[in-house]
């Protein structure tokens, strides 16, 4: 074998050839990916970011849209809350009065105490109803702030159901046995004969739930309900017949056999006892 011979590189075969092939591509796509990268780091350096930047995901950036929202939506209620609060923009430029019959409007302004001009959101509805109730005919108040400009009072009026005499004149009873007005009784109301009427007497209280418990057209016809104790109750019509009522027990049955028997002809009609109702 001569020199030249022995120098000479063995000749390359197709498997070789391909991953000498390979080997380049691999070089050549390394080269480029680095090319490539150190272009976006040369950006991002040219931008002020650093390389560790990534992009902010578009779901935190909806997430900080809505927080930002709703704290402006916050913003603006309170603002306009501070402004209805303090300004005249929806003050109290009328206030109306409902339900008054004997009550008058006036006495019922005088003890609501609320300044025209007042902005609505100041004026505490609770406290005007209260005054307001204080008025010894009023049952009931409900005050309402009716926007823009208008407080509305509604009052519910006591109705008498009996009437008592005192020194200083008649006294008016209402269901409830409270004394709520001192002036001329309306036609055939009642008489109440009781020791110390009031809510919080028992004897007043059983008088009172006798009474209404009769029927309309018995109980128009009853002139005086006598309780000297809750077990001793009497009516007397206005025709001068008697009613024994006894005792609040059974008290609608008592009704029903009371309006039944009073057809009879009689002075004295005893249901004390419903099951067996007498007439005298």
């Amino acid at each position: 074998m001569t020199d030249d011979a022995a120098g000479e590189a063995p000749p390359e075969g197709p498997r070789r050839r391909a991953r000498r092939e390979r080997a380049e591509r691999r070089a050549a796509e390394a080269r480029a990916r680095a090319i490539e990268e150190a272009r976006r780091e040369a950006k991002r350096r040219a931008r002020g970011l650093s390389p560790e930047a990534k992009p902010v995901p578009r779901g935190a950036i909806r997430g900080l849209k809505l927080v930002v929202a709703t704290v402006l939506a916050v913003l603006v209620a309170v603002g306009l809350g501070l402004i209805l609060y303090f300004t005249p923009v929806m003050s109290a430029r009328d206030v109306a009065v409902s339900g008054a019959e004997v009550v008058t409007r006036e006495e019922v302004l005088d003890a609501a105490q609320v300044q025209v001009g007042t902005p609505l959101l100041q004026i505490d509805t609770d406290q005007v109803a209260n005054r307001v109730a204080t008025i010894r005919r009023v049952a009931s108040a409900r005050v309402q702030r009716d926007y823009p400009s208008t407080l509305q009072i509604t009052i519910v009026e006591r109705i008498p159901l009996v009437v008592r005499d005192f020194a200083d004149g008649p006294h008016l009873f209402d269901r409830d046995g409270v004394d709520f007005a001192t002036a001329p009784p309306p036609p055939s109301l009642p008489y109440l004969d009781v020791e110390n009427p009031g809510p919080s007497d028992p004897a007043t209280q059983a008088a009172l739930q006798v009474l209404t418990a009769l029927s309309p057209d018995v109980a128009d016809r009853v002139g005086k309900i006598a309780a000297p104790s809750v077990a001793s109750i009497t009516l007397t019509l206005t025709d001068g017949r008697v009613v024994i009522w006894g005792t609040t027990d059974r008290t609608a049955e008592k009704a029903q056999k009371l309006a039944a028997v009073l057809s009879q002809p009689g002075q004295t009609y005893d249901v004390s006892s419903p099951d067996l109702p007498t007439v005298r």
